[in-house]
């Protein structure tokens, strides 16, 4: 038996391994994907202080060797089901179930996408889901963002600031998000909006996108946006479907925990883009998951255990 059980191996769930390791606890992490979560998509990241400049993937790797070194088990299953139980908690998880009186949730949230031809291909590769991250590689040049909500209207702000000129595409005639975020976009010089346009596929040359081609629902004409990028801002699903009967999510699925990981089930914690927040960031999943292992180890030594 491990002393804590990481759900997810992500940016959070790797630091909360690290952590754990160096506060003397044992711990496993699960993964029923790729070890580094999003972050193995974006072809560079720029702001993750004291490396100027490492790809996801690389950095990723780093962060799960660093974890490796300290003695964390990786098991590569997907979670179904976390049931409280006299001594903690089991995790079910085909034949890497396990029990441990320590549970860290860091699962993270799952973009949506668009569904076109190629496109799990195409992310990293002129598709991408983080403005914040991502939009510094295109300065000055022309972008696509695609969604109608907040974070839409977040994402084409803050590249407007970056970027020559920004394409906002919509399925629908109005906007989903904040009336004063509607009135920001509306008033930027450089965001272009395109109303009633469904995307149908990805412009692309040597393998990388280099924009959408779009139907006018209005006209039934086909548009083809050339653009460096195309940012896809229609939603996320936070990964928390094996805690739902555990505790309650938020009507959005996320996990109720703040800053220092505390959720209302004694000996569970939640760190990273699957709790509650407002910043969901490399930076912002770090910290959650050290929070989150000195949450836990606290939690252990309180329990005797």
């Amino acid at each position: 038996m491990k002393d804590i059980l990481i759900i997810g191996g992500g940016p959070a769930g790797l630091t909360a391994a690290i952590y754990a390791a160096r506060a003397g606890r044992t711990a496993a992490i699960y993964e029923k994907e790729t070890v580094g979560g999003q972050i193995v998509f974006s072809p560079m990241v720029e702001n993750f202080p004291a490396v100027p400049h490492v790809t996801g993937a690389d950095l990723a790797a780093r962060m799960e060797e660093q974890a490796a070194s300290f003695g964390t088990e990786f098991r590569y299953a997907e979670v179904t089901a976390i049931r409280r139980t006299p001594d903690g908690f089991f995790v079910e998880a085909g034949k890497a179930s396990d029990s441990a009186p320590a549970v860290i949730l860091a699962a993270g949230v799952a973009h949506k996408g668009l569904g076109l031809p190629d496109e799990e291909d195409l992310i990293g590769l002129g598709v991408a889901f983080c403005a914040v991250c991502d939009g510094a590689f295109y300065r000055g040049r022309d972008v696509i963002v695609v969604g109608g909500g907040d974070a839409a209207l977040q994402d084409a702000l803050f590249l407007s600031g970056l970027c020559r000129r920004v394409t906002m595409v919509l399925r629908r005639d109005v906007f989903r998000g904040e009336a004063m975020l509607v009135d920001q976009v509306r008033n930027t010089p450089n965001i272009r909006v395109l109303l009633r346009r469904r995307p149908l596929a990805y412009l692309t040359e040597d393998g990388i996108a280099c924009g959408l081609r779009v139907l006018d629902l209005a006209t039934g004409r086909e548009e083809d946006l050339p653009a460096a990028c195309v940012f896809l801002a229609v939603g996320q699903k936070p990964q928390n479907e094996a805690v739902q009967g555990l505790l309650e999510l938020t009507p959005e699925g996320y996990v109720p925990a703040g800053e220092d990981a505390l959720t209302p089930v004694p000996g569970l914690f939640a760190a990273g883009d699957c709790r509650r927040k407002t910043v969901r960031q490399l930076t912002t999943a770090v910290s959650d998951g050290a929070s989150a292992a000195l949450a836990a180890c606290d939690y252990l030594k309180e329990i005797g255990f």
